[in-house]
């Protein structure tokens, strides 16, 4: 079958570059795609904007596409699956409806409120000085959230006042974050640590994928701004096997429920980022209507069943008799970045020394452009370079030693990728 993959990032390359390992698949098409998804001989580029809907449905149409996939949050949210599904073409994401978990954080609390799903203690603001006065009365540490999507970009922990008026005011008077940032959820900080609970689902049945934990802070030692993520590994092993099993019963499967008792149309991946504390206790940070990144590359080597037969059996509401199949190792994918990033970044830098490839080692691309024979950067998270190894730590030290060998004028990248799962195997 023909599969058209949406999307321009690192996650798009990892999920066309396991499509390509399909006995299904006979073309892949990623629109607009990278750089990274120019070179593999098996997938082409098509250069259509990821969110302009009409032109991927004609391209669709008119290249009999069996089977499109939805990598991006904003083309969900715009209700690129309804558009597809009404003109007879499985397009395998949640609907316009569905996407509101992720389109509007305000959306999503009241939604976990009223059914009972575990979260922080929360309130929205559309007016600064309310949003101030409220912040001086919870005191800090405290978390400041854009309403809408903002990149992973738009959440501020705020650790003194100063932090907090300023992230209110940045949103709500300077519009950094545009009309996604008109409004925006204050919510109470928490303690423990994060990870990222990815399941597929046809709307009825749920299957769990891998856990994951994300790194968002731009800086070592979870410093600095907050990003779109600067690297992953899988497993999570904060995600025991008692806090699997309670993601599940208290988080995903009223959430699915819930969607149903609601009337929206869940199909596709669901990530649920979620804070588990020391006593195994489980809050939802933000829920995602799509596979994470970077989370997608260190998940994408490590799965070895059939992603096309998992997709097209999603469309098709039949999920129930399928099971995944892992590889034992550990994966970890550290992405390299342009300097400047989350802020303002240069273009255009040719980038060197992309190491040659191999079964535990691939390097998903993102922002990058091919032209003339260069790779070039053209976004602000450029590289994901994922491997796998026997450990949190061997997979890391391949890693790092393929970043070594990378490089273009001002990139940069975080130096401790994995250092929790690393803590706990020494330990």
């Amino acid at each position: 079958m023909k599969v058209l993959v949406i999307g321009s990032g690192g996650r798009e390359h990892a999920l066309a570059w396991k499509l390509s390992k399909s006995n299904l698949v006979s073309e892949i098409f990623v629109a607009p795609g990278n750089g990274g998804t120019e070179m593999e001989k098996s997938i082409k580029n098509i250069d259509i904007d990821s969110n302009d809907i009409n032109g991927l449905l004609g391209f669709a149409e008119q290249s009999n596409i069996d089977l499109t996939i939805v990598g991006p949050e904003d083309p969900l949210v715009s209700g690129i699956t309804d558009k597809f599904q009404k003109n007879g073409l499985l397009c395998f994401g949640p609907s316009k409806d569905a996407a509101r978990l992720e389109g509007s954080k305000e959306f999503m609390k009241n939604f976990l409120q009223r059914h009972k799903i575990p979260t922080a203690i929360y309130k929205t603001f559309t007016d600064s000085k309310k949003a101030i006065r409220y912040v001086k009365e919870k005191g800090c540490p405290i978390v400041i959230k854009a309403d809408g999507l903002a990149a992973g970009k738009g959440v501020t922990v705020a650790f003194n006042i100063d932090q907090a008026n300023e992230a209110i005011n940045q949103s709500l008077n300077s519009h950094a974050f545009g009309d996604a940032g008109s409004k925006i959820v204050i919510e109470e900080f928490l303690e423990g640590e994060e990870a990222s609970f990815i399941v597929l689902t046809d709307g009825n049945t749920v299957i769990p994928f891998a856990s994951s934990q994300d790194h968002k802070a731009r800086d070592d030692g979870d410093l600095g701004p907050n990003t779109g993520g600067m690297g992953a590994y899988s497993p999570a092993p904060v995600v025991t096997e008692s806090v699997h099993k309670k993601i599940l019963k208290e988080v995903i499967n009223p959430t699915i429920e819930g969607l149903k008792s609601e009337g929206s149309d869940y199909c596709g991946f669901l990530y649920a980022g979620v804070m588990v504390d020391c006593n195994e206790n489980i809050k939802v940070l933000e829920f995602n209507c799509r596979f994470g990144d970077p989370e997608t590359q260190p998940i994408m080597m490590r799965l070895k069943t059939d992603l096309a037969e998992l997709c097209l059996q999603a469309c098709m509401k039949d999920l129930s008799n399928q099971d995944l199949d892992w590889d034992d190792r550990k994966s970890i994918g550290v992405v390299m970045a342009s300097g400047g990033y989350p802020s303002d970044y240069e273009k255009g830098n040719i980038i060197e020394g992309i190491s040659d490839e191999s079964d535990d080692l691939k390097i998903f691309h993102a922002g990058t452009a091919y032209e003339e024979g260069n790779i070039k950067t053209n976004g602000g998270r450029v590289l994901c370079v994922t491997t796998l190894g026997e450990s949190v730590l061997l997979a890391q030290k391949k890693a790092y030693d393929a970043i070594s060998q990378i490089k273009w004028k001002n990139c940069f990248y975080r130096n401790d990728i994995g250092y929790r799962a690393i803590e706990r195997e020494e330990n």
